[in-house]
């Protein structure tokens, strides 16, 4: 119990707190606040609100003040006997002894209910770190997986970038050797144009242009060479015709005629 001031506290379980002015004590050693003791005490039968018991007697239940005046302390054990005061010191002192006890005892109850919260708040900590720490080590797992896929995604990505630079300088290798041969065809067409030889064009290229036209031959003129040279052969006879033309059979009978 926390004594402060040499105080007590009210008894009545939603309220406790500290006693001062007029206060309300029974004979099983409870005190009250005039408050709770005055709308409690109100009722019959009275009955303790701490422990339940039954006040039916006269002096079950006494409001006292609890800071008396100098004159009624010194007329309220005025001509008693020595025993008497001592006997009621005594009981007064066993009344304030046992509302330090109880108080002693709420305390520890509190304090034991506090640790065992505490304790279940603990194992509830202890659960749920146990629980954060498979969390973490299930995510420490995916990030390094994550980063082994990173790994490899970085290393393909520079095998493409290398190709990809590899391509590149062939693309401008080839472009250089594109670059040059046009130039150089450009400079010959100019040498060739400024020397006079003009190439000639085929009429497609000029729409412009009629292709020239070239005189169909006629049958007679399309077996010239070789033996089609006798179509055009001068003999004795004169030109032949077209039934007088030489076969070999022909050549042969002639051949044998006698020459007058």
């Amino acid at each position: 119990m926390a004594l402060c001031e040499d105080t007590l506290i009210c008894n009545y379980p939603k309220c406790r707190v500290k006693l001062s002015g007029f206060a309300w004590v029974t004979a099983c050693s409870h005190a009250f606040c005039d408050q709770h003791g005055s709308g409690e005490f109100s009722r019959s039968p009275a009955i303790c609100p701490a422990c339940s018991s039954a006040l039916s007697g006269k002096l079950d239940i006494v409001r006292t003040e609890l800071s008396p005046s100098e004159e009624y302390k010194a007329m309220v054990l005025a001509g008693l006997r020595p025993e008497t005061v001592l006997d009621i010191c005594a009981r007064a002192l066993s009344f304030w002894t046992y509302q330090v006890h109880q108080e002693r005892l709420f305390q520890e109850y509190t304090l034991s209910r506090a640790e065992g919260q505490l304790k279940q708040m603990d194992k509830l900590l202890s659960q749920q770190a146990q629980s954060r720490e498979l969390e973490l080590n299930s995510m420490r797992g995916e990030i390094s997986s994550l980063k082994r896929v990173m790994d490899e995604y970085k290393r393909k990505y520079s095998e493409v970038s290398e190709r990809l630079m590899e391509r590149n300088r062939q693309y401008q290798k080839l472009q250089g050797l594109y670059d040059s041969l046009r130039l150089r065809n450009m400079v010959v067409g100019e040498r060739e144009v400024g020397g006079g030889t003009v190439r000639p064009y085929p009429p497609e290229a000029h729409p412009g242009m009629e292709r020239p036209r070239t005189p169909r031959l006629s049958p007679q003129l399309l077996g010239m060479g070789g033996e089609g040279d006798r179509f055009f052969s001068l003999e004795p006879d004169g030109p032949r015709t077209f039934f007088q033309f030489s076969s070999p059979a022909k050549d042969r009978a002639r051949s044998n005629i006698p020459k007058k």
